[in-house]
């Protein structure tokens, strides 16, 4: 058998490359943890910073904090107790699909293949298929991409367990890490779990999607994580749930504009509001002001008031049907190989292939 090794070394390009009209690193800081584990730190100019784009998100009429910036590690906990709550179906979900699935899906993976993974957070639903390839290759390349520190503690966990695994971190946004791995010379399967999808807006969903196609070869797969339109009331139970941790969640993301930025955000004054939106067939998570207030965040200079009730957009999450995902993968240049589903039929993983 052909060690992974020899296969999957990477070419950084010479010169940026554009990605969905935007100019992508071609400069990286590799920091080497030991023989098995390193990751790289794209150089954050050519993108913008937490500051300059709360600083346009908060300035506007609709205000709003991309959910990215849920993420330091206090949110990356939270959200990690979240996945374990009985009201959150998603993560139990995905995770039936994955493990009755693998059968099918071995027989698409004939030969070696690195495993990419587009926020890939703690990597608990990664070991799913983890276990799939190290059973069948001598060496397993993993790359995952997260905005998160928690990438480094899970690779080392991850490291401990699985002793043919050769693991590289990829530190930053989504369009640097898929230019990143571009440059990895062998087939790839990528995955894009937790219907993260949802997050984006559908014309950047589809802007997404293209940046993957065009980082995949021919021979590349993608697993997508979708979760699909059903009953409002299991979609909104999932977002309220009763213990409260995803009001400490959506909190979170102000005591960290308050802690980076110099914000004087008063957590007491808001309270976290989530709900479908029927006629965009989403859920949207706010963050709705208790009383009137100003607000001032001092290293952008910005200075804004909220009326009572008023609300800040943090998150919006789309649900899908079959032919949405049929038609996404179309538009972005793939093929459908499969959809699975759980026993309930709340979540669906697609198979793409260019």
């Amino acid at each position: 058998m052909v060690r992974q090794e020899q296969l999957c070394s990477h070419a950084a390009p010479k010169r940026p490359t554009h990605g969905g009209g935007r100019v992508v690193h071609s400069a990286y800081k590799r920091v080497v943890v030991n023989p098995r584990f390193s990751y790289v730190m794209t150089a954050g100019h050519h993108l913008p910073s937490m500051a300059e784009e709360i600083g346009r998100s908060l300035a506007g009429r609709i205000r709003f904090i991309h959910p990215k910036f849920f993420y330091d590690e206090a949110g990356s906990l939270l959200f990690e107790q979240i996945t374990t709550l009985p009201e959150y179906y998603p993560t139990r979900s995905e995770m039936e699909i994955l493990r009755s699935m693998r059968p099918g899906l071995a027989g698409f993976l004939q030969g070696d293949f690195a495993l990419v993974e587009l926020g890939s957070g703690s990597a608990k639903k990664t070991r799913l298929l983890l276990d799939l390839l190290a059973q069948r290759q001598e060496t397993v390349e993993y790359y995952p991409i997260d905005i998160s520190s928690i990438i480094k503690e899970s690779s080392l966990r991850l490291q401990r367990d699985y002793k043919n695994i050769k693991i590289t971190g990829i530190l930053g946004q989504y369009e640097n890490g898929l230019s990143f791995v571009k440059g990895i010379a062998c087939r790839k399967v990528i995955a894009f779990l937790g219907s993260s999808i949802g997050n984006f807006s559908p014309s950047a969903a589809s802007r997404l999607l293209k940046n993957i196609r065009l980082a995949m070869g021919p021979s590349d797969l993608l697993l997508l994580g979708l979760d699909l339109a059903k009953q409002r009331d299991v979609l909104e139970s999932a977002y309220n749930d009763f213990a409260g941790i995803t009001a400490k969640f959506n909190l979170n993301v102000l005591k960290r504009i308050n802690t980076e930025l110099g914000g004087n955000f008063d957590l007491q004054n808001f309270e976290h509001l989530a709900f479908y939106n029927q006629s965009r067939r989403r859920i949207e998570m706010h963050l709705r002001s208790r009383q009137p207030q100003e607000i001032t965040i001092s290293s952008i200079n910005l200075s804004f008031k909220l009326r009572r009730g008023e609300t800040i957009l943090t998150e919006h999450s789309y649900k899908f049907t079959h032919g949405q995902i049929e038609s996404m993968a179309r538009g972005a240049g793939l093929g459908v190989k499969g959809i699975w589903h759980d026993s309930r039929k709340f979540f669906a993983v697609a198979l793409l292939s260019p």
